[in-house]
């Protein structure tokens, strides 16, 4: 059982930066990919960032250049550096554990989401 608990959503302006955190319980983390993923209002849950066991990371097309996913397996936590936000950045960010270490596999365990809004 893996717990992932979020941090660091809040409110900032068009062109502001939020760093998220998230905190995983478990003696697993090391060999999972993590991610984040995102869900505004009225919208499906989409994609943001992940990053597998060798830290490799991929970026969904809308972020890439503004977010940085990074991870510190010694203190099991992956972050989530957002740059110059955009109002359709608004919305709840989760963070994901997959099955496996390689970002092609499921997501096994879910955190309960951080809000971020921007306000334009």
């Amino acid at each position: 059982q893996v717990q992932l608990v979020e941090s660091g959503g809040g409110l900032v302006q068009t062109g502001g930066s939020l760093r998220l955190s998230c905190a995983a319980s478990g003696r697993t983390f090391s060999s999972r990919a993590m991610g984040w993923f995102r869900q505004a209002p009225r919208k499906e849950r989409e994609f943001v960032a992940a990053i597998d066991s060798g830290f490799s990371t991929y970026y969904a097309e809308s972020v890439k250049g503004r977010f940085t996913i990074s991870r510190d397996n010694a203190k099991n936590t992956v972050a989530l550096q957002m740059n110059s936000l955009k109002p359709e950045d608004t919305a709840a960010y989760f963070c994901a554990a997959y099955s496996t270490g390689s970002y092609y596999g499921g997501v096994d365990y879910w955190g309960k989401g951080t809000l971020v809004t921007v306000s334009s």
